[in-house]
């Protein structure tokens, strides 16, 4: 039976960075701010961005390099989401809860490809 592609690290990437460009659209035509929207909108998108390049990896350790850059995006995009909802007040709770939520399980779902691909490398 398998993983359906709604469960895929590959999925999830780009349905959040479709939430994170609706994001970025609201901050920016609707709270006129340009500078930490555009900030979440790279790091955002940039997840699901370096996941399908790293399905394109020449080698195991291309592969782990790209899913590290990831997750590390991960980490940025959780910062920003804090500014905003914390620092800014630009977004309401429900709204930084739901995008922590995805991120955070972006984060623990790369996690977990880059520890296991860690172990089958060394």
């Amino acid at each position: 039976m398998g993983i359906s592609p709604e469960n895929t690290v590959r999925y999830k990437s780009k349905r959040f960075a479709i939430r994170i460009t609706h994001l970025y659209l609201f901050l920016k035509d609707e709270k006129k701010e340009y500078i930490l929207s555009s900030q979440i909108f790279r790091s955002g998108t940039s997840i699901g961005a370096n996941v399908v390049e790293a399905e394109c990896g020449f080698s195991r350790k291309d592969f782990l390099a790209k899913m590290q850059i990831a997750f590390k995006e991960c980490a940025e995009t959780i910062y920003w989401l804090e500014l905003l909802f914390e620092g800014a007040n630009l977004l309401t709770e429900n709204q930084y809860k739901s995008l922590l939520a995805d991120c955070e399980e972006l984060q623990r779902m790369l996690s977990s490809i880059t520890k296991s691909t860690r172990e089958s490398i060394e």
